[in-house]
């Protein structure tokens, strides 16, 4: 999932870019208004970040910009600016969201999968994507980014659903890293094992009753990842 974000402060922009690519997102960095709509017409984004104090344009311009060519894609208003009159501005120009810095991470990726969960209902029909698949005893809901052990509710980021969508379209059998890193990193993305087995880790805390003995993410040394179902 592309993600637009314009931001003209480079730390903020490159935290935002670090946060994103870690939940599995493939972020496109704007660092003022006019390159942010350029980057919209060229890269075709899933949704779009504005911070509002931008050289050039601002992102109350941007935000007509884009809203002239789309009036369904998500965008997300990022300012400093606190007085009520401005978020009443962003929400009537079109503004889905409105997120106010300084924020925490938590709060942050609480507002993104609530728009990522959006795209992903819009565009399932396209994406060919099960509306839900059996994991062990867990069910995981593509659309919903979150997967069910009978009441327990657990969030989920685009990574780890891809994860675990590749394992459920191949029980059985091994993947290895080159597999996982293209299919849920990406090709352009440099290996890293560590990043992999990092992440693995996280995501059996997420899913597993045991992480030190899992049965939906096994590892096989040497090789790779596999899911054996139980009939299996």
């Amino acid at each position: 999932m592309k993600v637009l974000i314009a931001e003209d402060d480079a730390n903020i922009l490159a935290g935002i870019i670090d946060v994103l690519e870690d939940e599995g997102y493939e972020p496109i960095a704007a660092h003022n208004g006019h390159e942010a709509i350029s980057h919209y017409k060229e890269a075709a984004p899933d949704f779009v970040i504005l911070d509002i104090m931008m050289p050039g344009l601002n992102g109350y311009d941007v935000c007509r910009s884009i809203r002239r060519e789309d009036t369904d894609i998500p965008i997300i208003f990022l300012s400093a600016k606190s007085e009520e009159i401005d978020k009443v501005i962003g929400l009537e120009l079109g503004a889905d969201d409105y997120i106010m810095k300084p924020f925490g991470i938590k709060e942050f990726l609480a507002r993104i999968r609530a728009i990522s969960r959006r795209c992903l209902r819009k565009n399932q029909p396209t994406q060919a994507l099960p509306s839900t698949f059996l994991l062990d005893d867990i069910e995981v809901f593509p659309s919903e980014l979150r997967a069910r052990r009978g009441e327990l509710c657990i969030d989920l980021n685009l990574r780890d659903l891809k994860i675990l969508t590749l394992l459920h379209e191949h029980p059985g059998k091994v993947l290895d890293r080159n597999t996982l890193f293209n299919a849920c990193w990406g090709l352009d993305y440099a290996p890293n094992s560590r990043a992999l087995d990092q992440h693995i880790s996280q995501l059996r805390k997420k899913i597993e009753h045991d992480p030190k003995e899992p049965k939906i993410i096994q590892t096989v040394h040497g090789a790779g990842y596999r899911y054996d179902p139980p009939e299996l």
